[in-house]
């Protein structure tokens, strides 16, 4: 049987429209990938870092008790799209329903008014360096996204032996080792500094496929992954 973790994000939206075993499997998977984009989309909106947290969770579990999944349209295309539209509606539901109890919700229209005394702050202008919470869901979905592409690499490599040579060549997928370390990975490997030069290489064509996978596996259409990995290049740019 196939893993569900090959399925496409929207086979597992259909399969969460429900309240059996099945249904809560495949939201699990959904929080797994996508919790820490919605946490930090939520501390970005306002909200103390244990606060998001816990706001992340009901997200899900509304989408779970309350069916929200099943307006979830394939056709629209990008599930990260499709995500994000949800958990602003629901950080939106959540401010207007705790209004001015809650820190951040609810805010007083106050008037601008001149008149103001030098002690009194002005009008509060927001950080250019903060981003926005849009930007830092698509930033933390990417990174998820990549660390999700790892994982699914090492099991693949694990499965045909080549665990070993995973975890030494492991650093050269994320940062540019010099010569000197090539020499102690073939040292440590049994092989010749040209071979691993052509293993990292290969690696790194490998690790290409595994994030190509992991996008493929939130859209609908096989032609949108290209605008996807462009998305995921410029969210990595972000600082």
């Amino acid at each position: 049987m196939t893993s569900s973790f090959h399925d496409t994000r929207w086979t597992l939206v259909a399969r969460s429209c429900g309240s059996d075993a099945a249904a809560q499997g495949a939201l699990s998977e959904l929080y797994a990938a996508y919790y820490a984009p919605v946490v930090v989309f939520l501390r970005r909106d306002g909200r103390e870092e244990d606060v998001a947290r816990e706001l992340a969770h009901d997200f899900f579990a509304r989408l779970l008790e309350g069916g929200a999944m099943e307006g979830a349209d394939p056709e629209r295309g990008r599930f990260r799209s499709y995500l994000l539209a949800a958990v602003k509606r629901f950080a939106a539901d959540q401010r207007e329903r705790a209004g001015a109890l809650k820190r951040g919700g609810g805010c007083e229209h106050v008037s601008l008014q001149s008149g103001r005394t030098d002690t009194e702050p002005g009008l509060q202008v927001e950080d250019a360096q903060v981003m926005a919470p849009n930007a830092a869901f698509d930033r933390e979905w990417a990174v998820t996204l990549l660390a999700r592409a790892l994982v699914s690499l090492e099991r693949t490599l694990g499965e045909e032996g080549k665990a070993e040579h995973f975890a030494v060549l492991k650093p050269w997928l994320t940062t540019g080792l010099d010569d000197q370390s090539q020499a102690a990975a073939a040292a440590q490997l049994g092989i010749s500094e040209a071979a691993v030069k052509v293993a990292i290489h290969r690696l790194r064509q490998r690790f290409r496929e595994a994030v190509r996978g992991e996008i493929a596996q939130t859209v609908s259409n096989p032609e949108v992954v290209e605008e996807e990995l462009e998305a995921l290049r410029a969210a990595l740019r972000r600082r």
